[in-house]
């Protein structure tokens, strides 16, 4: 089975077992033996199927524009704060 075939099998598998889910009540409960049927008509058939195309994540539709401004520069240190308090308890 070369890597086409299994892509045009999974792709069926994933289609077949949403429609199994849409359209029969059955198929969208569990079993005792197999758990929750929807996992695995569409859910297992649908991870497998992204894995063998590589694992692609979607890119952002919508892109941010960058800041203008520069970021905000942190104030320096107060040198004196434990003398000040030494002398305000005074």
């Amino acid at each position: 089975m070369t890597r086409h075939d299994l892509d045009v099998f999974l792709r069926r598998t994933v289609t077949l077992g949403a429609l199994l889910v849409l359209l029969v009540p059955a198929a969208r409960g569990s079993h005792a033996l197999l758990g929750w049927l929807p996992l695995w008509l569409v859910g297992m058939p649908l991870a497998s199927w992204w894995s063998l195309r590589g694992c692609p994540l979607p890119r952002p539709v919508l892109r941010l524009p960058r800041r203008v401004r520069p970021q905000a520069r942190r104030r320096g240190v107060r040198r004196g704060g434990a003398a000040r308090r030494e002398a305000h308890r005074a």
